[in-house]
């Protein structure tokens, strides 16, 4: 007897153990890697120059570096969270919820201004955006809202004020901050992620006409916005100043036609196009591969995007449902405003291109996320659990 409860014991634990083993999504994988790669490469070209320049032309990977350095850790960062069970940040949310909020309202005191705008503290030598956390942090306090509301997600009391008040905890110091850009951003995120929850789409129409209402009256007030609208509008009209960047960022995309000049060619990478390496680091791509390349590189993102919604539609809970796709749509929420402010379709707002644009911070939260992501797509073929199904 005593034979046979060990023998039963150990398959047991090998069934467990085969459940909580199972592989990630690996096309996503793939795709997200395949990102990854070419994004380190096109940096390295992108950003040749401004680091010859910058170290007085002794070297060449500055940038590559510190972002190579920052992927790696991103990675680790990456693999380490995809084994941990989704529900784990259940009992975190609200604390890093807090922790977000006094970060933001840290910038107002402590922050760095870094080319004209003050969003960056430093701690411990570590320069980093609070408004990258806070990002993460609305995504892990709606899923958890939505678990908690459930059914009640539907009505206006939770699924429109309960949500909305958490929102506002982390717009108004971004408002303080007047980081746009961030605002509009997890708007959209949070807008998404309350339609999968199951707030009413008329309560998310009146509320998309708010955000417009606001956005407005928030650039009618703040002159320095007024003058991105102006300059997206008319750069012709101030070539040397307001309408600089965008002018040469389309002559960057102009020049590269069909085939593109061809890897390392770029002509605006040489100082000519501000933030090169940076927020638009897709001109360079345009230059280099051209529209070909550029339509590539969009598709990968298309496809791990696509890939993202369908393991957030094959989770097998609402909470990890909603926890995905709110990863997914910061995601794809970021690459549709850099790709329309590059190519002067959009306002500049100031977002960067995802596992391209130089960011050692922002690469590894990015990737983190992806972890995270990962670590859901375990559950897809799982039976679902006890809870309202989506």
């Amino acid at each position: 007897m005593a034979l046979q409860r060990f023998l039963y014991a150990k398959e047991d634990r090998h069934r467990l153990k085969s459940r909580t083993g199972e592989r990630v999504d690996i096309p996503f994988l793939l795709l997200l890697l395949a990102l990854l790669c070419v994004g380190l490469i096109m940096l390295y070209s992108a950003s040749y120059a401004q680091s010859q320049y910058d170290t007085g032309y002794t070297q060449s990977t500055r940038y590559l570096q510190k972002q190579g350095l920052c992927a790696l850790i991103g990675l680790g960062a990456m693999v380490v969270l995809s084994r941990i069970p989704p529900e784990f940040w259940l009992k975190w949310a609200w604390v890093l919820y807090g922790a977000s909020i006094i970060l933001l309202l840290s910038v107002l005191l402590f922050g760095e201004s870094v080319n004209g705008a003050r969003r960056w503290i430093n701690i411990a030598g570590i320069q980093f955006q609070p408004s990258e956390i806070a990002k993460f942090t609305l995504i892990v306090l709606f899923a958890k809202l939505t678990k908690d509301f459930g059914k009640s997600a539907r009505e206006f009391k939770k699924g429109v004020l309960g949500f909305g008040a958490a929102l506002l905890g982390i717009l108004i110091p971004l408002a303080l901050e007047k980081h746009l850009s961030a605002i509009m951003l997890m708007g959209m995120v949070a807008v998404v992620m309350m339609y999968v929850a199951g707030t009413h789409p008329k309560w998310l129409l009146a509320g998309a006409g708010a955000a417009v209402v606001f956005v407005v009256v928030y650039v009618s007030l703040m002159g320095y916005a007024g003058d991105r609208i102006t300059a997206w509008r008319h750069p012709e009209q101030d070539p040397s100043d307001t309408g600089y960047q965008i002018l040469q960022s389309l002559y960057a995309i102009g020049s590269g036609g069909l085939f593109g000049l061809g890897f390392g060619k770029s002509r605006q990478k040489y100082l000519y196009l501000p933030f090169q390496y940076n927020d638009y680091i897709f001109a360079i791509i345009c230059e280099e591969l051209g529209l070909f390349g550029a339509i590539l590189i969009i598709a990968l993102f298309a496809a791990l995007i696509l890939r993202g919604y369908w393991i957030a539609l094959h989770a097998n809970s609402r909470f990890r449902a909603v926890f995905a796709s709110g990863l997914v749509t910061l995601i794809a929420v970021q690459t549709i405003l850099n790709l329309g402010v590059v190519s002067n379709l959009l306002p500049s707002t100031g977002v960067a291109l995802p596992f391209f644009s130089y960011g050692g911070t922002a690469l590894a939260v990015n990737l983190g996320e992806m972890g995270i992501l990962l670590g859901i797509s375990r559950y897809c073929n799982r039976p679902a659990q006890q809870e309202e199904v989506l």
